[in-house]
């Protein structure tokens, strides 16, 4: 039969939440972010944060979890409700840093038992959220060919869909991905980093991964946000004259 690249769950309904990673201190680009946070960076005249919030409302995903830590007064007061975009939003303040996989775990009670968007607030891309199927895997992580900062790589990508930390590491995270709650319900830790229930995962078999179709970039240095910039500028100008 025909695909369906719209994610459903095991009830048959949409995807409905999601959660936007928001917290971290940007230190890698300072001092840009000393008075302002990574996510409410501007490209295109519209922040990171925002960007993501626009795409998973327009592709049905309403419900959305903002973990806050550096500056999260200023991505509160800057977003609000999320009403504009047609989103509700819900934020969960961190008084210390709980590190990425800590962020899922202390936001477990809202999230439930369904599997949900999991998005790095500071990826730059015009991905359009139409996620994968979970399957039987507890991630499904959107990866890209490896970018110059990451040489190493993160994974191999089977032929059948499977992601591995054996053979050549091909590919990085993108920072987007479908999770299931179980992903993390196994770690007992406060304070720890979803690298490591991705390994952990890859290594029983049960990590997804597909190639992210589109634009992306890591907007984790001053001279990626200003490439970044300059696309958006370009794609801009194109539009322009074929308008």
């Amino acid at each position: 039969g025909v695909q369906t690249w719209l994610f459903r769950s095991a009830r048959g309904s949409q995807l409905m939440r999601a959660f936007l990673l928001a917290a971290g201190e940007g230190r890698r680009l300072r001092p840009l972010t000393l008075h302002q946070p990574k996510p409410l960076l501007t490209i295109g005249g519209e922040t990171l944060i925002e960007r993501h919030i626009r795409a998973l409302a327009a592709a049905g995903i309403r419900e959305i979890g903002i973990n806050l830590h550096h500056l999260g007064d200023r991505i509160e007061r800057h977003l609000g409700t999320g009403r504009r975009w047609g989103a509700e939003l819900r934020y969960f303040r961190e008084q210390e840093l709980l590190d990425t996989g800590g962020a899922l775990r202390n936001a477990a009670g809202w999230l439930g038992t369904e599997p949900f968007a999991l998005v790095a607030a500071d990826v730059y891309t015009d991905y359009s959220y139409r996620l994968p199927d979970l399957g039987d895997a507890d991630a499904h992580l959107l990866v890209v060919p490896n970018p110059p900062h990451n040489p190493e790589g993160d994974f191999a990508l089977s032929g059948t869909g499977m992601l591995s930390r054996e053979g050549a590491r091909e590919f990085t995270y993108s920072g987007i991905a479908v999770v299931h709650p179980r992903f993390v319900g196994h770690e007992r830790r406060r304070v720890f980093p979803l690298r490591d229930c991705m390994f952990s995962a890859a290594a029983a078999g049960r990590l997804a991964g597909s190639a992210l179709q589109g634009i992306w970039s890591d907007v984790g240095a001053v001279q990626r946000l200003e490439a970044c910039r300059q696309l958006a500028a370009e794609t801009r100008a194109d539009d322009r004259d074929q308008a």
